[in-house]
């Protein structure tokens, strides 16, 4: 990955390593970055905007600092200029400063590389694996549970670590959970916070089931 990335901020998408994510491009200004990215090396940073972006869209409002780089899988240039592209996750970076020679926006990053998993790692992943199946499988079965609803199935030989992050950003959570999720210093803390997150919405899907049957 170049030191200078160009990134692209959207106020709730966020972009987790080895994850697939179709994006349509159609402002000018990111028209531009997708064939300059064509051009080179196909990388593009995924930030998430900060609230309160809505007041300065147009020009650079700020990010979080934590984001993704992706590489463009998929280019199809539409006959208006506009892009469908396909990124893949590639890793997670911090961003340092900015670059504003460009129409679009660029960062000086640092890669935030996490490391090799030792053999307490990957065993405690793969018990938040299967705490994590214990906990979607009835919420799949109902098909629209709120707050837990899956936009792809995850199929069974996937691993454990492209699981936890494809978890992550298809299931239904706020974007300020998925940057927190991305933010994880390490994919066992991401397993374990995703574990944790999805158990707290289900203790509180269950309340007020349990306040009615009480009254």
């Amino acid at each position: 990955m170049s030191d200078l990335l160009p990134i692209f901020p959207l106020p709730n998408v966020v972009l987790f390593p080895n994850v697939f994510l179709p994006l349509h491009i159609f402002e000018p200004r990111y028209r531009d970055m997708v064939a300059d990215a064509l051009s080179a090396d196909r990388l593009i940073g995924m930030v998430l905007l900060r609230p309160g972006w809505e007041s300065d869209y147009e020009g650079r409002p700020p990010v979080y600092r934590t984001g993704c780089s992706g590489v463009i899988t998929h280019a199809e240039r539409l006959p208006d200029g506009r892009y469908n592209i396909v990124l893949r996750g590639l890793e997670r970076f911090g961003i340092l400063d900015e670059d504003h020679r460009c129409s679009y926006r660029r960062a000086l990053i640092e890669p935030l590389v996490e490391g090799e998993l030792i053999a307490c790692d990957r065993d405690e992943i793969r018990n938040c694996r299967s705490r994590l199946e214990s906990i979607l499988a009835p919420a799949i079965e109902r098909a629209g549970a709120p707050d837990i609803r899956l936009d792809a199935k995850m199929p069974a030989a996937m691993s454990d670590e492209d699981l936890v992050n494809a978890l992550s950003q298809y299931l239904d959570l706020e974007p300020l959970e998925k940057q927190a999720l991305l933010e994880r210093p390490s994919l066992r803390a991401r397993a374990t916070s995703l574990v944790e997150l999805l158990e707290m919405k289900m203790m509180a899907a269950r309340t007020p089931a349990a306040s009615n049957v009480a009254h």
